[in-house]
Formats: C-alpha cells, structure tokens, sequence
C-alpha cells in the first residue's frame, strides 16, 4: 500500500535506539498526539500498544516480528482493514544509515478505504520524515 525508503547521517544501531521510544514519536510526528506502549521501554517481542492520532482516532497495536536493531512489525486495526507496520533499518556506511517504512493492508475494505488510508498517511509520512531526520540529526 506504502512504502517510504529515506537516509539519516546516523548508525542502523542508533536510529533504532531513537526509534524504539515509540512513546516519543510525537516529537517528530506531528500527526500522533500519543502513544503509549506496554510494557514501557525498549521493544520487545510482547510489545503492545495504542496510537491516539490529532484526528481523534485511535489505533491499537501488536508485535509481529522483532529483529533488533534491523527490523521490527506491528499490526493494528483500521476499520475493518488489518495493518501492518513495517520498520526497517539498513546501514549504507559511513556511520548513516537508510530507514524503510512499509504498511501494507489486508481485509474487507483495502481495495476502496486502503486508498484513503494510504493517501492520508502519505501526507503525514512526508511531513514527518524530515522532522525525524532533523531529530537525529540534532
């Protein structure tokens, strides 16, 4: 449905360290009012959790697949739709690294509504990514 491939100037090991602080994220994506995630800290395969967007709406969250610090999936409802959340870390060399964001969907509703979806995550996505490359940046 989505997929988002960009640089950051830091290591795979430090932009998932950055990154598993889900609780976080709002300081980078505008979009999330909150997260909160179960049990607190560092990811693990028993992470679970709930997204509470500006829009009001609220998303709940599983782990799939956990692969530190090269790759992690969660899943979460939308409407009628299973998504899932796809976050992997690739190092390019000189201490950088390239972050891939892939959200796929499955489920009564992904022909019509996962376009919707995708297009409003889209636009989300793009303005957050050069606020997150910014923070790792900084």
């Amino acid at each position: 449905m989505l997929e988002r491939c960009f640089r950051v100037g830091v290591s795979s090991e430090r932009a998932w360290q950055h990154l598993e602080r889900v609780e976080a994220w709002p300081s980078w994506a505008s979009h999330i009012t909150r997260v909160e995630l179960t049990p607190p800290g560092a990811l693990t395969a028993a992470s679970a959790g709930h997204i509470e967007l500006k829009n009001g709406m609220r998303s709940t969250f599983v782990m799939e697949r956990l692969e530190p610090p090269h790759r992690w999936m969660w899943q979460g409802a939308f409407l009628w739709m299973t998504i899932h959340y796809d976050h992997q870390f690739h190092a390019v060399g000189d201490g950088a690294c390239e972050i891939v964001f892939i959200f796929d969907g499955q489920g009564f509703g992904v022909a019509t509504l996962g376009r919707l979806f995708t297009r409003i995550y889209a636009r989300n996505l793009d303005r957050a990514i050069p606020q997150l490359q910014a923070e790792l940046a900084g």
